[in-house]
C-alpha cells in the first residue's frame, strides 16, 4: 500500500496545502493532565476488559446450564 498522491487530483491537493503552516500544539498549555487521562484511559479499558471476560463466563455457564437442561429432557 502506497502513502502519497496518486491522481492529478491529489498531486494539485499536495502542492496546494504543502507549504501551510498548521497550530503549534506543544506550545498550548493543556487543561487535562495527560498522566491522569492516560490512567483514567488505563481504567476504562481494564473495565471493559473485565466486564468482557465476565460476559464469557455468563454465556458459557448458561450454554452448559442449557445443554444439561435440554439433554435431561431429552433422555427421560
Amino acid at each position: 500500500m502506497a502513502v502519497g498522491a496518486r491522481d492529478y487530483i491529489d498531486k494539485l491537493l499536495v502542492k496546494k496545502y504543502a507549504d501551510e503552516k498548521v497550530d503549534n500544539h506543544d506550545a498550548v498549555e493543556s487543561m487535562v493532565d495527560p498522566q491522569k487521562m492516560l490512567e483514567a484511559m488505563n481504567d476504562v479499558a481494564e473495565i471493559q476488559k473485565n466486564m468482557f471476560m465476565l460476559s464469557q463466563k455468563l454465556y458459557s455457564t448458561c450454554y452448559a446450564i442449557n445443554a444439561k437442561a435440554r439433554y435431561r429432557t431429552k433422555s427421560a
